[in-house]
């Protein structure tokens, strides 16, 4: 079947595919993000919450160790949270762009594909 599409149509096609495997890899991460987002809000509304001698931890690599500085790991938590929030914002931007990206190809690949397009395309000499 694919010995009857032009090649500029079959690049735009694998052009499709890539954008696809893009998109939902954004997607993905962004959904990663988003729930380390919540979790650390939640993280952040707990130890606001807990009383001033609770013990508290902190995590170091796979390990967890107490801190006295809760205001410093308070800190550190809402840092955290912040840049993640940026990184969100910045899939979102990326996602939205490949999205527009997709379905501008996606168009301009089923403008090709139907019959008669073939007749409007002019040849671009043969590079083959």
């Amino acid at each position: 079947m694919m010995d009857n599409i032009p090649p500029k149509v079959q690049n735009q096609i694998a052009q499709f595919q890539q954008l696809t495997q893009q998109v939902q890899m954004v997607t993905t991460q962004k959904i990663q993000l988003e729930a380390q987002v919540r979790e650390l809000e939640k993280t952040v509304q707990e130890l606001d919450k807990a009383p001033e001698d609770a013990a508290v931890f902190k995590n170091v690599g796979a390990l967890l160790i107490q801190t006295k500085d809760r205001a410093g790991l308070l800190t550190e938590l809402k840092d955290q949270k912040e840049t993640m929030e940026v990184r969100v914002k910045t899939l979102d931007r990326q996602d939205k762009h490949l999205r527009e990206r997709h379905q501008s190809l996606q168009q301009q690949i089923t403008q090709a594909l139907q019959p008669g397009a073939a007749a409007k395309e002019k040849p671009e000499g043969s590079s083959d």
